[in-house]
């Protein structure tokens, strides 16, 4: 769900509230992967969409696990996002 427009919005928020670089992944689209309600949503609304989150054990992987300062990590950058969201999303030319 999220394209390049989102993506941008969201590392702005975070430089924006001097967060550490968010970590992106990209799965291959030649390989099979579970999906979220992201695109759907998106699809069927229009709606801008961002999939973001904190990777929790057994999710996708059984490598894929998170420290204490990834949720508060997580925690600022959603408290990021409410606070920096409108300032970010009139700044970006669409």
């Amino acid at each position: 769900a999220t394209n390049a427009i989102t993506g941008l919005i969201v590392r702005e928020i975070a430089r924006k509230a001097a967060l550490p670089p968010v970590q992106e992944f990209v799965v291959r689209n030649d390989c099979g992967c579970g999906s979220t309600i992201g695109p759907i949503i998106s699809t069927a609304t229009g709606m801008r969409a961002i999939d973001m989150g904190c990777p929790q054990l057994s999710m996708h992987s059984i490598r894929e696990t998170m420290g204490v300062c990834d949720l508060t990590n997580g925690l600022d950058l959603f408290t990021a996002f409410f606070r920096y969201f409108r300032d970010v999303d009139s700044s970006v030319k669409q």
